[in-house]
């Protein structure tokens, strides 16, 4: 009789662990993203179609995404304190201020993320510590058309959904100021499998997507998405929300 006392309140228990442990787990809140698709320099004809396709990932994956044109709005230490994450689809020097470009960089170093695509290397020339938090800057796309991509690492959770490479066609960068050895490359050109004989072409090593800690936060980029297509492929977008799930530290 004692026996079956003591089973029944220990599975009373569990019980109660479990539905606790599952409250806890319904009720944690969405990651919260601030896309943002501002353009001082050159405007991508794919920014509306960019837009569309996060929200909808957003419904479909479980984060809330702002689209914003606007960053002085955006920008500020107490409209951060709302997100999770910042994703820059951007050109030019954004109208910030230095306490604003410091109240990013402390953003990012407390814990929380911060992702670019494509054009988000050709932002901010004039802040240095920028072009160090992403990792590069860009310097000319000698290619538009189809590619081979070589995936350098397929155990990170924004790349392992990949094959070993794949071929896709859209606009690809080269960078300045990049190096190896303050990011981890996930994905790159196959030179061996390309046209290497383009007019413009000054790098030897061509990365299209890294990672790297700062701080306590977490940085993404990938140079891909200009083409509509390439926002509406499977393995691009499966890149972006592994990308958004890890930073905000919701996929290992």
């Amino acid at each position: 009789m004692r026996n079956r006392f003591a089973l029944i309140s220990t599975l009373a228990l569990l019980g109660i662990v479990i539905f606790t442990v599952a409250d806890q787990v319904k009720a944690k809140p969405k990651p919260r993203l601030l896309y943002l698709t501002q353009s001082q320099g050159f405007k991508h004809e794919v920014l509306p179609e960019s837009e569309r396709v996060m929200k909808q990932l957003g419904e479909r994956y479980g984060f809330e995404v702002t689209v914003s044109q606007d960053a002085a709005s955006e920008i500020t230490a107490d409209k951060l304190k709302s997100y999770d994450a910042v994703f820059f689809y951007t050109t030019g020097e954004l109208p910030l201020t230095e306490e604003q470009k410091q109240a990013l960089l402390d953003f990012i170093k407390s814990g929380k993320a911060f992702l670019g695509v494509h054009s988000a290397t050709d932002t901010f020339y004039r802040w240095a510590e920028y072009g160090e938090l992403i990792g590069g800057y860009f310097d000319g796309h000698p290619w538009n058309e189809e590619v081979e991509i070589k995936v350098e690492d397929r155990q990170h959770p924004a790349t392992r959904h990949l094959p070993p490479s794949f071929r896709i066609a859209d606009e690809i960068y080269q960078f300045r100021n990049f190096s190896r050895e303050r990011v981890k490359v996930l994905m790159s050109l196959d030179t061996e499998k390309t046209n290497m004989n383009k007019r413009g072409i000054k790098a030897q090593d061509f990365p299209l997507a890294w990672w790297r800690e700062y701080g306590k936060g977490r940085v993404f980029y990938t140079a891909l998405g200009h083409r509509p297509e390439v926002w509406n492929d499977a393995r691009f977008q499966t890149l972006i929300v592994n990308a958004i799930r890890w930073s905000t530290g919701n996929l290992r």
